[in-house]
């Protein structure tokens, strides 16, 4: 299996500015390493959709995989209480 790319929607921009630092920087490792794994052992499929959730803390990354053109592009990133509406 190749490296994926990871891209981001725009929105996740907005998203990082209102988590914390501390969280932010775990936040962001776990994406790089999506790179790498794009299905971790601790990620779950979404149902009724066709993305993925990665639990990090109290926050949520959700993101789907294009294996075709190995691109693993990251929706949104918020708070496990809102990150689902």
């Amino acid at each position: 299996m190749g490296k994926y790319r990871v891209e981001l929607k725009k929105s996740v921009q907005k998203d990082f500015d209102s988590i914390p630092k501390k969280d932010l920087q775990r936040l962001i490792s776990a994406i790089e390493a999506l790179a790498d794994d794009p299905l971790p052992p601790q990620s779950k499929k979404l149902s009724g959709r066709e993305q993925y959730r990665l639990r990090q803390g109290n926050y949520r990354i959700l993101y789907s995989i294009k294996n075709d053109l190995l691109i693993v592009f990251v929706v949104a990133v918020g708070h496990r209480k809102e990150i689902y509406r």
